[in-house]
């Protein structure tokens, strides 16, 4: 398929895209919100000042690029900085992290013309892409434009390069108009290497998920919360943090947190559901299993009987994970490729996960080879692998410490990266 026929097929399609906008709306009512800027339609504060672009789709890019945008804060101090997102929660994130420091709009759908009426507002002196978002009109016309892009902190999993792979004509000629791609890991820049990236446009740098910002700020406010659900629930609980969890992962964390409380009846579950719009539903189902549940946004404190506190707020991820023991990482045990195992990790928590952990192939092999995580298969191997982990608290402290080390040998892709950004901004 040639970029033309994309390019129709998308004006073709474009009912189906504003149908399914309003259908998301439904369910999030924020999507129904400044629609017209996935369209090119947007404004942004007058300014003399050259922008630099990031683009990150949602709240996981978003978190991962915090050090990123930070950093070109601190060494572009002249620039402003555009941080574009797909989702509401990703805009939401990007308001809670960077406030009013940064620019912000929802990054247009890739028809031409929104694509040229966003780059003739915005004039980037470059394009960055946190992780893999590849839209060949807009590569094309940032190639025409002579604006660089820089794949940054790119990830592809096998499943998605023969995606790709499908399309060879489109995504060659796309590929070898992007100026550099910085892979997490070798693997990844194999299959770009496979699908058509010249050689010389391609860089390993690891990943910038392992230069996290822990704040002593964000290991305080997890302190105090513990504190605060022990006066409610008892000093001798322990914390079983459920993290990103999705649709048919979150019975099964349920049953394997009613086998634990078997045993250990001081254990308690924080329960994370990965999208908002699930959360009532969630908490539904916690009722449904007959087991005490209070809500986090409630702010209200948790009670004796209290079981299962639902993390039902967006932002505070690392904060609950402050907060707690032990975490399962989600999104594992259903086949949706798992989510990031090195924000607990990094806090000092041993970390579980379920088998299907496509999106962090290397990462994740490299975390269990390292001694800081743990693959388990459903409901009753989570479950033995936390009462274990309970009962003898030297495994739990050496493995949560194989993980902290793991995360600080691994360092030094952001620096890596800004070498990268330097070099394409000042050519």
């Amino acid at each position: 398929m040639s970029r033309f026929f994309y390019s129709l097929l998308l004006y073709l399609m474009s009912p189906l895209v504003v149908a399914r906008l309003y259908s998301r709306a439904k369910k999030a009512p924020e999507y129904s919100k400044r629609k017209a800027e996935r369209f090119g339609f947007f404004r942004l504060p007058e300014s003399d000042k050259p922008l630099i672009w990031v683009h990150s789709v949602s709240v996981g890019e978003t978190i991962a690029s915090a050090p990123l945008v930070k950093r070109l804060q601190q060494d572009y101090p002249r620039h402003r900085i555009l941080i574009t997102t797909m989702t509401p929660t990703g805009s939401a994130q990007v308001q809670k992290i960077h406030g009013d420091s940064v620019e912000h709009v929802y990054a247009c759908y890739d028809f031409p013309d929104a694509v040229s009426r966003f780059l003739n507002k915005t004039r980037p002196d470059i394009a960055i892409v946190i992780d893999t978002e590849l839209w060949p009109n807009t590569i094309a016309a940032c190639h025409q434009r002579g604006i660089p892009v820089l794949i940054a902190n790119a990830r592809l999993s096998e499943r998605s390069a023969k995606g790709y792979g499908r399309f060879s004509g489109l995504v060659k000629p796309m590929l070898q108009q992007i100026n550099r791609v910085a892979a997490q890991n070798e693997e990844t820049a194999q299959r770009f290497l496979n699908l058509g990236l010249p050689e010389q446009q391609m860089t390993v740098t690891g990943s910038i998920k392992f230069d996290l910002d822990v704040s002593t700020e964000t290991v305080s406010a997890g302190k105090a919360l513990r504190q605060q659900w022990q006066q409610g629930m008892g000093e001798n609980i322990r914390i079983l943090i459920a993290a990103s969890t999705h649709e048919g992962e979150d019975q099964q964390v349920l049953d394997a947190y009613k086998l634990i409380q078997k045993t250990n009846p001081e254990a308690r579950l924080v329960l994370v559901p990965r999208h908002p719009e699930r959360f009532d539903k969630v908490c539904q189902l916690i009722q449904e299993n007959h087991l005490s549940v209070i809500r986090h946004s409630a702010g209200v404190a948790p009670k004796s009987e209290t079981r299962v506190i639902l993390g039902d707020t967006m932002g505070e991820m690392m904060k609950l994970f402050a907060a707690s023991d032990i975490a399962f990482v989600g999104g594992s045990l259903v086949a949706t490729g798992g989510h990031n195992m090195l924000e607990p990790a990094a806090l000092g928590l041993p970390v579980l996960s379920g088998p299907h952990i496509f999106n962090f192939e290397e990462i994740s092999q490299s975390l269990v080879e390292a001694g800081g995580m743990k693959l388990v298969s459903g409901s009753e191997d989570l479950a033995n692998s936390v009462v274990a982990l309970l009962n003898n608290p030297s495994i739990c402290e050496e493995m949560a410490n194989n993980g902290s080390q793991f995360v600080k040998q691994n360092t030094g892709a952001l620096h890596k990266t800004m070498a990268l950004i330097d070099r394409l901004i000042s050519e």
